[in-house]
């Protein structure tokens, strides 16, 4: 776990100052909430109620929600609900929009468009690999206010990778300054993009724009790891055709902290409270960001 003295400062806002047990310095997002503290509780609900049942699941504790390629567990549901209860007392006075709460009542997606501070989750992004034993899963928080994501946290459990994001002071993971840099010139870009099977005729024909030479693009797997691999620099970028908050909130602050950019059908910036252009992408850069673009309206 990283101390928060890490973090510096909160965007223009200083964090507060507090002397720990150990006469320490913490440093406190406002609301005196710390990065670290979310960090633990993430962690806390991954120990509790996902890794005990990483290649442990029986077959009633998997379900279908739309259909065979959206699978849930009692992973997700278990998990949601810990970081639930546990986000909440944190931060008193916010709300929680889960993937698994807005599929019970849609109606919770409204928060985004409120006034408390939301806290975005997605307990296990990346169902379907945890269902058959792969590592390549994770859990996603992010916390938004007025419609724009401040901070975020990407654990992938299996891995013990931890991601976080915080909205002007940058990106790390495990510690160390997340830098996405900028593909080699000429180089072929890696991009990963949502399979064309699961589109619209129009959303189909724009990421079918991705397949030409100089891209090799492939479908993606869990959303929330392909961001971290953009934010690394191990994957040159994303292309989405879909905007469910819990699976975009997260990444697309990771890879803005690291340096990179992003673009929907039109140029605007993602809107976590819906009402994109799609599909949309997040590089490396910016120069990568409007080629991605270029190639997906071609396409369209």
């Amino acid at each position: 776990m990283i101390d928060d003295a890490v973090y510096g400062t909160y965007g223009t806002v200083p964090l507060r100052e507090r002397e720990t047990a150990d006469g320490r310095t913490a440093r406190e997002m406002p609301h005196g909430l710390r990065v670290s503290a979310v960090e633990e509780a993430v962690r806390a609900a991954a120990a509790a109620e996902i890794m005990p049942r990483f290649r442990q699941l029986a077959a009633h504790e998997i379900a279908e929600k739309t259909g065979p390629h959206d699978l849930v567990t009692v992973a997700d549901r278990r998990a949601e609900e810990h970081l639930t209860a546990a986000l909440t007392a944190l931060l008193p006075g916010s709300v929680v929009v889960g993937e698994e709460a807005v599929h019970a009542d849609p109606a919770v997606y409204d928060a985004l468009r409120g006034e408390a501070p939301v806290w975005i989750v997605d307990p296990v992004d990346g169902t379907r690999q945890f269902v058959h034993g792969e590592p390549g899963f994770c859990t996603l928080v992010a916390l938004a206010q007025d419609g724009e994501v401040v901070a975020s946290w990407t654990y992938a459990a299996a891995l013990d990778e931890m991601a976080i994001a915080v909205r002007g002071r940058g990106a790390w993971l495990d510690g160390v300054p997340l830098r996405s840099g900028a593909p080699e010139p000429g180089a072929v870009l890696t991009v990963a993009m949502s399979h064309p099977d699961y589109t619209t005729d129009a959303q189909k024909r724009a990421l079918l724009g991705l397949r030409t030479e100089g891209i090799d693009a492939r479908a993606c797997g869990s959303a929330g790891l392909e961001y971290l691999d953009v934010a690394r620099g191990a994957l040159d970028a994303v292309a989405f055709n879909w905007e469910l908050a819990w699976d975009h909130a997260a990444g697309l602050l990771l890879v803005t902290e690291a340096g990179g950019a992003q673009q929907t059908l039109t140029g605007e910036p993602f809107r976590i409270t819906g009402g994109n252009v799609l599909p949309f992408t997040a590089a490396r850069d910016e120069a990568t960001a409007r080629r991605i673009r270029e190639r997906l309206l071609t396409g369209a």
